[in-house]
């Protein structure tokens, strides 16, 4: 229990007596188990005053050879069995930051920010597997502190843990997390020419370079004339991998 008291602090830690608006959330976890039957991701609910978690789905990327019901009943001890040791510290310092940034932002905003990192699950054959973590607020207290948060976790794009970013629904604006001098740093969203975006969203949709050159009435050299610019842009060598940043930047 003492460890899994370092993921708390007066920012995200939820009284037993807090003042929560119990119907606010209904019958929600019905929605995240027909969600959960349409994504290749893994979903689980954090319970902020329960200090674990409420649901976790099927999907076996996260569940690391256990069944869902076991990493439910882990909770957060499940982070110290099957998160690389260096990588759990990385968690805590990451879930820190994120709450007190959080805690700067008007309470009426609070549900149209996310954050999302990158961190090595250790699966059931000891194999490090590098995961994208998204966490976004579904509830909140009265006084706006997260009450229960929807996670998402799918295989990442990127060569290393990290990648800290919190983005807002709406907004070009994106915050990154410098790990190392511990401060948040804003940019702005890669945007995709339209040209761009066509071509990435063909791909996606299965087609070669020759059918997507068909389909936009250009030729296959300027297909991949796109696509190597593209790449560029976004930092990644092939298609899949500007694939799988796209979908975890939301470009699609």
């Amino acid at each position: 229990m003492e460890r899994i008291k370092r993921f708390f602090n007066d920012k995200n830690e939820v009284s037993k007596d807090a003042d929560i608006d119990f119907s606010q959330s209904g019958d929600y976890l019905e929605a995240i188990k027909a969600l959960a039957r349409t994504t290749y991701q893994s979903l689980y609910v954090i319970n902020y005053q329960t200090k674990g978690f409420e649901y976790v789905s099927e999907n076996p990327l996260f569940l690391c050879g256990k069944t869902s019901e076991e990493v439910k009943e882990l909770g957060y001890v499940f982070y110290f069995q099957n998160v690389k040791p260096e990588d759990v510290e990385m968690l805590i310092k990451i879930n820190k930051a994120g709450f007190e940034f959080f805690d700067t932002i008007p309470i009426e905003e609070r549900k149209l920010y996310s954050i999302s990192y990158d961190f090595y699950l250790i699966n059931s054959q000891k194999n490090l597997v590098l995961v994208n973590h998204k966490l976004a607020p579904m509830f909140l207290t009265e006084e706006g502190q997260v009450w229960k948060a929807l996670c998402a976790v799918s295989l990442s794009n990127n060569s290393s843990s990290g990648n800290v970013m919190l983005s807002k629904e709406g907004s070009n604006e994106i915050w990154r997390y410098d790990l190392t001098a511990e401060k948040w740093e804003k940019s702005e969203k890669i945007k995709l020419s339209s040209r761009e975006y066509e071509i990435l969203s063909l791909y996606a949709s299965g087609l070669t370079i020759n059918e997507i050159g068909s389909k936009l009435f250009i030729t296959a050299d300027t297909v991949k004339f796109h696509r190597k610019k593209l790449f560029e842009k976004i930092g990644v060598n092939n298609i899949a991998e500007a694939l799988s940043y796209a979908k975890t930047n939301k470009l699609l």
